[in-house]
């Protein structure tokens, strides 16, 4: 125990300093509550007992704390400033990087760059990029962890458990990702956007999904030259290892063919926060009618549309993304006068129902067509079978093959000589018929010859008597 308490003095055990190293590593800069919040969310309805905010902060982080303590220690991770409420922050080492790059099942070369310095001025724009992924990973408490709880805290965090659910796992999620429309994925060139998160969760019907973070500093010009940005990396083809040319993004993530001719790029969320000057819903309107060439679809048959080769735009608020997350009514997708959930709004709902329709409608076309030839067939049988001749023996119904056997056939094949009886009919005329033209027995002839040369006998006898 001594050695172990040497290498690791603040105690932490392997899975917490994995747990860390996984969400520092996705993260790049959090805080130790950051971290808990993710990590081991049945920590926040602990301790409920402390009688101040402060301590019963202090108690539920004690953990992470501890084990970013040790990782401390080994050049994992380090302290990289604090946020104006005072909360230090945490980030990992290059050596960290790829310890977390381990952790998570990642190429080194996809984690990025470390986070160092970004503390130094608050990194502001960084915690609200941290809280977003909270948001929409609506993290889960383990019930298990809270059976010895009070009655209203495991009410609380049931409560939790069954609000809907958000997207994936820590791991599904990447932040601060460089999106080269020049230059390689490693060494980006200009021209290019920077997606403050990037979401893979084909399972929950997010195969790919850029996300930017806006404080409401920023002008709708300014946000729809980031447009621009995004779409030049969505239409770059590069070479893959096969030799084929692919859009740039498949040769890092999986994507989905798509519907034959509606192939839109992958969608992208702008999520507001009401921090600076500008007003939200007066910058939505002139984003939207300044990128609409990028966004607007092509009407198509049955009131929907296609977006084939378009980005499709989503903007929301990030008090209503907290309060709602994901599966809220509260994602406003440019060109829809209507909130939808994040699911549809990055969809095409209304496409999807007119293909349901379409495809009922097909199916019920091919269900009558299967009946009218079942019917058309019974029918068929029906008429076959008062057709099928009856023996005239006993009354049966001819067989299939004796039926058969009976229909005229070629000129050189032999005639049927008992067409009104069944097989087992014709067998008992046949030999009866091969019977009757059998000769009388020899023996019954003699019978006969006996008495007329008895009788002929017995008058020359008397004759010679007389």
């Amino acid at each position: 125990m001594a050695g172990k308490r040497e290498e690791n003095p603040a105690g932490s055990s392997n899975n917490l300093r994995g747990d860390v190293l996984r969400v520092l590593g996705v993260l790049k800069v959090a805080t130790v509550e950051q971290i808990q919040r993710i990590a081991a969310p049945h920590l926040s309805y602990r301790n409920t007992d402390k009688l101040t905010p402060s301590k019963r902060k202090q108690a539920r982080t004690a953990s992470h704390t501890g084990a970013l303590s040790d990782l401390r220690k080994h050049g994992l991770a380090e302290n990289g400033g604090q946020i104006p409420g005072g909360d230090r922050l945490r980030n990992l080492t290059p050596m960290g990087l790829k310890a977390a790059a381990r952790e998570l099942g990642r190429p080194v070369g996809e984690m990025g760059d470390p986070a160092r310095g970004a503390g130094r001025t608050g990194a502001s724009h960084s915690m609200v990029v941290n809280e977003a992924v909270l948001a929409l990973l609506r993290p889960k408490p383990d019930l298990a962890q809270l059976a010895s709880e009070p009655a209203d805290v495991r009410a609380a965090a049931q409560a939790t458990v069954d609000a809907p659910a958000g997207l994936g796992t820590i791991a599904s999620y990447v932040t601060e990702v460089a999106l080269p429309a020049t230059g390689t994925w490693s060494n980006p060139g200009g021209g290019g956007a920077q997606a403050d998160i990037v979401i893979t969760v084909s399972e929950d019907g997010v195969p790919l999904l850029f996300v930017e973070i806006d404080n409401c500093f920023e002008s709708a010009q300014v946000l729809a030259a980031k447009f621009d940005k995004y779409m030049r990396f969505c239409q770059r083809k590069v070479k893959d290892v096969d030799g084929k040319e692919r859009p740039m993004r498949r040769t890092r993530w999986w994507m989905p063919d798509g519907r034959h001719s509606d192939r839109p790029h992958p969608p992208l969320l702008l999520v507001f926060n009401r921090i600076g000057p500008r007003n939200r819903n007066t910058v939505i309107a002139q984003l939207a009618e300044l990128t609409e060439w990028h966004w607007k679809g092509t009407w198509y048959e049955g009131g929907t549309h296609m977006y084939d080769g378009k980005l499709p735009i989503v903007v929301t608020g990030m008090k209503q993304l907290k309060e709602h997350g994901p599966a809220g009514a509260v994602f406003r997708r440019f060109g829809r006068p209507y909130n939808q959930t994040l699911l549809e709004a990055i969809g095409n709902p209304r496409r999807e129902a007119y293909d349901a329709r379409k495809q009922a409608e097909y199916e019920a076309r091919e269900r009558e067509y299967k009946e009218q030839l079942h019917r058309a067939a019974e029918q068929k049988r029906a008429e076959r079978e008062a057709r099928r001749p009856v023996c005239a023996g006993c009354g049966a119904r001819f067989t299939d093959e004796r039926w058969k056997a009976i229909e005229p056939a070629g000129w050189d094949a032999p005639r049927e000589t008992h067409p009104h009886l069944c097989d087992d009919c014709k067998q008992r005329a046949i030999t009866a018929e091969r019977q009757a033209q059998q000769p009388a027995p020899e023996y019954q002839g003699q019978d006969q010859a006996v008495p007329e040369q008895k009788a002929g006998g017995g008058t020359w006898l008397s004759r010679f008597r007389s």
